[in-house]
């Protein structure tokens, strides 16, 4: 009777707790877990969402209930945003597709379920292994959108392969292949595998793109292409899959026969050689991914050290044959230049041992991306990355002054400087640029300091003033150079602009469409005898139509050869017309391609009406640069102002304005005053002092202040050949001051050569380092 009355307690509490279970799971409600209303838009649900999911994410959000709320959200978010579920929720009380009496019989099975794996029951006494949610939460971080594969997961498929699996809700399988795909992606991840889920029910379009039609599948992407799993689900069957995607000639077999070839590889490779030693006969897994990763920067080759041969190499680079030892060698075969030796490697500690290794010390320019990557722009003024380029000729063996320009790097690594060369006689319009004008360099090396400027090949640079010959006076002077570089950035006083490097070690053309060729090919292949038939029919139906197209078309002439012979001779006018046309379309081209870019400098008259806008009661930080000119000179001078100035029009506390030297002489003469010997001070027997000529003169004045900077023109060769053949001038002037009569005058081009300095004077503006010459206060401009 006990044990009976003990039953019933038994059946009593469970059906109450059952009870319990349902009312908890009806109280789940997704407006309330948003915290919006049922009236809420699309755009309020989602910026809820958002906001709900930030703060609840599990890995921002230590606390314990974070994960369970953060499902709920997503849950609710599923719910809401799909109208169709969001529908069924407002009738029915649940966001599945079916209605009635049948639906909520699934609410209530699907309830005790959860009832029962929450309470005590084991989920596989009822042979139900569903359980949604909590296989939600595991692969929750590898959940993969459209838009997240095409621009982050395929792009990172040139460093990584991934492993995508395919699911869905009531998949059977999906459940039994669990521990295996949770066992083998905790494995894959630490090895720099990127790991992904597609929820084939949410991410249709994803799933169809992927050429997945069923569920589970399991594929990998790699370079971008696809291929499908087709093994048993098992661990060593999934990693083989991996390893199988990457290619074959990612690591070099080394031994003691040809170590030497490959470690002098570097020079015709432009890469260092990475080499690691171990005890495994099968090169690791973890190695391969991390030469796919840094394919295009290093070369990487294995050492088994079990194999006969391997003791000279072993004893040479003194190796721990009982540790795995990575060693990354450069320019020097007989040493290595880095070290790494440890019993378990891990992804990142290999990571930061390459990219500390990843050049050169003095690579190679061989292509615009290497260019870019070894001398970077400069940033900021306090960001300053100078490259020291030597202009060397190719040769098969290593020359002497390459060889000391290596030893000269080797012994002056610094972090602002970078140390590479440049093959003369391959990248000819680049040495170009940087050789002087002459024959003293003709045959010879050179060396040139340089700073990038701007990606458009911008630069400045100098270059040293005797050829390189790798002598000790030589590297003495490189290095006082590099010295006085740190002090005075001004040293670069040569400016040019760079052409773009061309790609040494690109394939041509045919190799590329033949390579290109193969891989469809092989595309193909595998798509026929792999794929299913879903996925052929578009390229079948494409076929079948070409193949009508073509026979229709054979079929038609044959039976039309007599409209055939009335078409065949055109008329003249047609003729005429036709070539016409095709004549008119060349010359749009051609004059289209002339059209200037868009863009222009404002530049304003400086005059009694502008003068106190424009200078006295200037804001505090601007400036304003003025151009000095004449009458004469001034279509000619503000052209070249407008080129030389272009590039600084982005700044908006600078102003640009011309004063007219006929007009207000006065006014210049009168600042000029207080600059240092920048306006002699007149003489009653100078009969030319009213005739000085200021033309091409640039004054920065800051207004709030009451400073101004001056910049005065150089003297060019036409313009000292000029000044030369008057008779009556006074060798007492200054660079750009020129006396004389209007015969005496100069043609355009020399006017124009006055500004040609000016942008780097513009810069030093810009950097504080020019001389400032204050004045009492503003005279007024009449």
């Amino acid at each position: 009777m006990e044990v009976r009355k003990l039953s019933i307690s038994w059946q009593f509490l469970i059906v109450l707790v059952l009870i319990l279970q349902i009312l908890s799971a009806l109280d789940f409600d997704p407006y309330k877990v948003l915290g919006v209303s049922r009236t809420a838009s699309q755009a309020d649900i989602k910026k809820a969402y958002k906001k709900l999911a930030r703060e609840w994410h599990p890995d921002k959000n230590k606390d314990p209930g974070a994960e369970d709320k953060f499902i709920q959200i997503s849950k609710a978010y599923e719910i809401l945003s799909n109208e169709e579920k969001r529908s069924n929720y407002d009738q029915y009380g649940d966001a599945g597709e079916n209605q009635g009496y049948q639906k909520q019989q699934q609410q209530r099975e699907y309830r005790f379920r959860h009832f029962h794996e929450n309470f005590y029951f084991d989920e596989s006494f009822f042979h139900f292994p569903f359980n949604s949610e909590r296989r939600d939460s595991i692969d929750e971080k590898y959940l993969l959108h459209f838009s997240h594969y095409v621009n982050e997961v395929v792009p990172d498929s040139f460093k990584k392969p991934y492993l995508i699996k395919i699911t869905s809700d009531w998949c059977f399988s999906c459940i039994h292949i669990e521990p295996v795909w949770k066992e083998v992606v905790q494995e894959l991840e630490e090895l720099g595998v990127g790991i992904g889920v597609v929820h084939a029910g949410y991410e249709r379009r994803l799933a169809h793109h992927l050429g997945a039609h069923s569920t589970p599948s399991i594929l990998g992407i790699i370079n971008g292409k696809i291929s499908f799993f087709r093994n048993a689900v098992v661990r060593e069957n999934l990693r083989q899959f991996v390893e199988s995607l990457l290619p074959g000639n990612l690591v070099e077999k080394v031994t003691g026969k040809n170590y030497v070839r490959f470690l002098s590889g570097w020079q015709q490779e432009n890469k260092p050689h990475v080499l690691l030693f171990d005890q495994t006969p099968i090169v690791p897994l973890l190695y391969k991914l991390t030469a796919f990763a840094y394919k295009d920067y290093l070369s990487f080759g294995y050492v088994y050290v079990g194999l006969r041969g391997t003791e000279e190499m072993t004893r040479r680079y003194n190796i721990n044959i009982y540790a795995p030892t990575l060693l990354v060698f450069k320019e020097h075969i007989n040493k290595p230049a880095d070290v790494i030796q440890a019993r378990g490697m891990k992804k990142q500690i290999i990571d930061d041992f390459i990219t500390q290794n990843k050049y050169l010390l003095a690579a190679r320019l061989t292509s615009q991306k290497l260019f870019h990557e070894l001398c970077p722009v400069r940033r900021s003024h306090r960001q300053r990355k100078y490259c020291v380029v030597l202009l060397t000729a190719e040769t098969t063996k290593l020359s002497k002054p390459f060889e000391a320009f290596l030893s000269f790097a080797l012994a002056n690594t610094q972090d602002t400087v970078r140390f590479v060369h440049v093959y003369s006689n391959r990248q000819q319009e680049f040495a170009g640029t940087l050789l002087p004008d002459g024959e003293a360099f003709q045959g010879k090396s050179a060396v040139s300091i340089l700073e990038r400027r701007n990606t458009a090949g911008r630069v400045v640079y100098k270059t040293l003033e005797d050829p390189w010959t790798g002598s000790e006076s030589d590297k003495f002077i490189l290095l006082g150079y590099l010295d006085q570089l740190r002090k005075d950035p001004a040293l670069l006083s040569s400016e040019a602009v760079l052409p773009d490097l061309t790609d040494e070690l690109a394939p041509v053309f045919l190799l590329r469409w033949f390579y290109s060729a193969c891989d469809y090919i092989s595309d193909c292949w595998d798509s026929i005898f792999h794929n299913n038939w879903r996925e052929m029919m578009p390229l079948l139906s494409l076929i079948f139509s070409a193949l009508f197209i073509l026979f229709g078309t054979v079929i038609v002439q044959a039976f039309s050869d007599s409209s055939d012979e009335r078409e065949s001779s055109p008329p003249d006018k047609e003729e005429a017309q036709e070539k016409t046309g095709k004549t008119e379309p060349s010359f749009t081209k051609e004059n289209s391609s002339k059209i200037p870019k868009k863009g222009f400098v404002e530049v304003t008259e400086l005059t009694d009406v502008t003068y106190t806008s424009n200078l006295v009661r200037l804001r505090p930080g601007h400036m304003n640069v003025v151009l000095i000119l004449s009458n004469s000179t001034k279509t000619s001078l503000l052209q070249k102002f407008a080129l030389e100035v272009y590039t600084f029009t982005g700044s908006s506390c600078l102003h640009f304005s011309f004063l007219s030297l006929d007009k207000h002489r006065e006014w210049l003469e009168y600042l000029l005053e207080f600059a240092q010997d920048a306006a002699p001070i007149p003489n009653q027997y100078d009969k030319h002092f009213m005739e000085r000529d200021y033309t091409g003169y640039v004054l920065a004045l800051n207004g709030h202040k009451k400073y101004f900077c001056l910049f005065k023109p150089q003297k060019t060769v036409e313009e000292e050949e000029a000044i030369g053949s008057c008779s009556d001038v006074d060798s007492s002037l200054y660079l750009g001051e020129s006396r004389g009569k209007p015969s005496c005058g100069l043609g355009s081009r020399p006017i124009k050569g006055k500004l040609s300095k000016l942008s780097l004077w513009m810069e030093r503006l810009l950097e504080g380092s020019l001389q400032r010459f204050y004045i009492p206060s503003w005279p007024e401009l009449d």
